[in-house]
């Protein structure tokens, strides 16, 4: 089983990179941003329970997003892998992770990071806010902390796969088909 975990700060490109690696790889798509959303819709009691987190503007614990993960990884039987977007975002979710997918017969096969200067990440993130129209892609104020959040709280994962050999670096710089072609090149590979 391949499981991918794509990793990067705010407009590296982990969304448009991780469309091009499920279609080449056929794989599972897991992004914990949409499973909360669904969930909470769908008014799940694991979505509940995030939701009376998310309300007092607290994070949701660890235990309740790895849950929550968990029962989106169960309803695929026979996955050809898994692209992990947006997760794990702490050690303490890396190591959970780890946990879930060895109860599974399987692991992370690479964290894969795309590398990109910030003032290439500011440049991306003000071009995505003007054709999707998100508001915190416009403020340049509100994308200076998003990248500081990522490099204090984010960034240290990278050693929890550094220290298992399955932390890959990758240029995230250039043409999407560029960066692309990097991707695919470091995960065939193995």
């Amino acid at each position: 089983m391949l499981n991918i975990v794509l990793f990067g700060p705010p407009g590296a490109g982990k969304g448009t990179q991780s469309e091009r690696l499920i279609e080449k790889y056929n794989l599972v798509h897991l992004s914990t941003g949409d499973i909360f959303r669904a969930n909470i819709k769908g008014e799940t009691e694991l979505g509940k329970l995030a939701k009376s987190y998310m309300n007092k503007g607290q994070l949701v614990p660890d235990s309740v997003t790895i849950d929550l993960l968990k029962s989106e990884v169960m309803k695929h039987s026979h996955p050809k892998g898994f692209i992990f977007d947006g997760f794990p975002r702490t050690n303490n979710q890396a190591s959970a992770l780890d946990v879930l997918l060895v109860s599974m017969n399987t692991s992370i096969t690479k964290m894969i990071s795309l590398d990109v200067d910030e003032e290439e990440l500011k440049t991306r993130l003000l071009k995505r806010a003007e054709v999707s129209g998100r508001a915190d892609d416009a403020n340049p104020s509100i994308i200076e902390n998003r990248i500081a959040v990522y490099q204090k709280e984010t960034a240290p994962v990278k050693s929890f796969y550094a220290d298992q050999n399955k932390f890959f670096s990758i240029d995230g710089m250039g043409s999407v088909d560029d960066i692309t072609k990097r991707l695919f090149d470091s995960i065939d590979a193995n």
